[in-house]
């Protein structure tokens, strides 16, 4: 293993071994390294390309393709644009985001660890800038953005209707948030999925993570102005694409 944080690490390994390991930071980290979720920077920088060999080589070809989709939404629109990316984690999207012409790219999180990696490793891209913070807090008070993205991220944010009603506040006004890689579920399988998280970070050994790790009806955004541009259970998109999560499109309803 080539450790990324060697200073933390003995910190990250001890988490779960005690019940009030409660610190989210380092919760999510331990969980990522029992994952093998941890990269290095050389590996970062390749992101989303990863060796065939990789654990997660499979899970890293849809975030490509997502990766890839959204970029080529965003660049058609041939404008200049501020993007926010909310839970960018260690940057890998944010970076890509950044080759959009003429854009301007903001990545936050509250995990300081990987955006610490972020920062570092794509100390080279001009655009990209990264912050630690919330997005329900006064992160860049006053900055609005023309495009918010919650990529693998609305998981870990207890309401839906809060971070949504937040990020609609920092929308320029033809502003548009896009949420990809995660689950959005039907009402009546949300309790079905909380039992299986719960199993899956009890067998990790991290089963304090399960109450960090929320699970989103698609129902939830029904009073926002979406659109699905991406419907998994669509059986022709489904066989063309083979993408198992949404991609959602909210826009700005003050346009």
């Amino acid at each position: 293993m080539n450790p990324i944080f060697p200073d933390t690490y003995k910190s990250i390994e001890a988490v779960g071994a005690h019940d009030d390991a409660d610190d989210f930071e380092s919760l999510y980290l331990a969980a990522r390294l029992r994952e093998q979720r941890i990269y290095s920077d050389e590996e970062l920088l390749r992101l989303p390309d990863i060796e065939s060999y990789h654990p997660h080589h499979r899970e890293w070809k849809i975030r490509k393709r997502s990766s890839r989709s959204l970029i080529s939404f965003l660049a058609k629109q041939n404008r200049k644009m501020v993007i926010l990316e909310v839970g960018c984690g260690n940057g890998w999207l944010s970076h890509q985001l950044s080759a959009i012409r003429e854009s301007e790219v903001w990545g936050s999180d509250i995990n300081q660890t990987e955006l610490e990696q972020a920062s570092r490793a794509f100390a080279g891209c001009r655009n990209l800038k990264f912050i630690e913070g919330d997005i329900r807090e006064n992160i860049l008070p006053g900055k609005k953005f023309d495009v918010i993205v919650f990529a693998a991220s609305i998981q870990y944010f207890p309401s839906l209707h809060e971070v949504m009603d937040c990020a609609l506040l920092r929308l320029a006004r033809r502003g548009e948030i896009h949420i990809i890689d995660s689950n959005l579920y039907d009402t009546a399988a949300v309790n079905d999925a909380k039992k299986r998280t719960k199993n899956y970070y009890a067998e990790l050994g991290l089963p304090q993570m399960a109450d960090r790790y929320f699970h989103h009806a698609l129902k939830e955004l029904e009073e926002f102005s979406c659109k699905m541009i991406y419907d998994p259970s669509s059986r022709i998109q489904l066989l063309r694409i083979r993408q198992p999560f949404p991609w959602i499109r909210i826009n700005n309803p003050e346009q």
